[in-house]
């Protein structure tokens, strides 16, 4: 398996198991909205104990004994979220969430049972999650003749800015053309004829593969052409002026590449009330997960992450008696003892 990065969004459109830890971080764009432990698979996994990742793209979930058993879940591949009373391998019958998912031609049932009693975070934070994936499509997804123009203004999605709006632009692909206008966002290129404009087209930067200008039978031409998995669409415009049209590439291009950098994928969660565990602090402020070290306990590994995250104000080390030596002082809630207890799933 080859993945990139930077290339085409794989995140939300897979299901994997097993992944090298560099799948695992996030991508750019890719943010964590809540970190739930511990958390059982109990139909894969039983009997171990894990943590849920739920992000802006996808679940995932890893052994915290052993992180090199995980799994990564694509919103987009998830078909139904519910609850269902399972038999877990640590907790006996209990009421644990279940999502259904397919990728290709396979389809998998998950099932995810919260250790804590009386906690659903794991269920009201996926299914919140995916909902809100599920409304944002417009950010990711290739659109044709859609409801996107009211009154010949361009509907704007919530987290969407207008950067240029091009006049006098025509599309290429009929024989004669169609005379239009071009609006620029920080998200998406849009089209859309003048004499009707539900004959339009809404590219989102993410399925953008290239944007160049090169010769056609209506003279020099801009160029977008997207991803195969956005339909492959090769699609040709042309400015009036033509003096216009090296300009208005150069201003694509550079939208484009600043996009690929920081993408802006729409999928944003507001809590209408607080969970009965709330995420930790620093989830939103988190642009990777830690790297897990071994073969490592829950304290240790969470001890390991916490220190990764310092306050603004250096913090100054105090001396130990027992070691005899100065160290950072602990974290509230550990002590030397669970820093150095390797714990095991009973």
């Amino acid at each position: 398996m080859s993945k990139t990065k930077i290339g085409a969004l794989w995140e939300d459109k897979e299901v994997l198991f097993d992944l090298p830890f560099i799948y695992l971080k996030l991508r750019p764009g890719e943010k964590i909205f809540d970190r739930i432990e511990p958390i059982e698979d109990t139909k894969g996994n039983t009997g171990s104990k894990g943590r849920m990742i739920v992000t802006n793209l996808r679940i995932i979930w890893h052994s915290m004994s052993s992180p090199r058993i995980n799994l990564s879940v694509g919103l987009n591949c998830i078909q139904s979220t519910s609850t269902r009373v399972v038999n877990s391998g640590l907790r006996g019958s209990t009421q644990a969430l279940h999502m259904l998912a397919a990728y290709r031609s396979s389809r998998y049932e998950f099932i995810f049972t919260n250790l804590s009693p009386s906690c659903v975070r794991h269920y009201t934070s996926v299914s919140g999650v995916h909902k809100a994936y599920a409304a944002s499509r417009p950010y990711r997804d290739l659109k044709l003749r859609s409801a996107i123009i009211h009154n010949k203004q361009l509907r704007i999605l919530p987290l969407e800015r207008i950067c240029l709006n091009e006049h006098s632009i025509w599309n290429l692909s009929s024989e004669s053309g169609n005379l239009g206008t071009m609006v620029i966002t920080n998200v998406r290129v849009v089209w859309f004829a003048d004499i009707n404009d539900s004959f339009n087209v809404s590219m989102p930067y993410l399925t953008i593969e290239s944007i160049s200008t090169r010769d056609s039978k209506f003279g020099e031409a801009l160029v977008i052409a997207t991803r195969p998995s956005s339909g492959g669409y090769v699609l040709g415009f042309r400015a009036d002026p033509r003096e216009r049209l090296h300009s208005l590439r150069d201003e694509l291009q550079e939208l484009h590449r600043a996009y690929c950098e920081r993408p802006v994928l729409g999928v944003e969660m507001t809590w209408n009330e607080q969970p009965s565990k709330p995420p930790t602090d620093d989830i939103e402020e988190l642009e990777e997960i830690g790297e897990p070290r071994g073969e490592m306990g829950p304290n240790l590994y969470l001890a390991s992450q916490l220190a990764q995250y310092k306050s603004d104000n250096e913090v100054q080390p105090v001396y130990n008696a027992y070691l005899g030596l100065a160290i950072e002082p602990l974290k509230e809630g550990f002590t030397l003892k669970s820093l150095f207890e390797v714990q095991t799933s009973s």
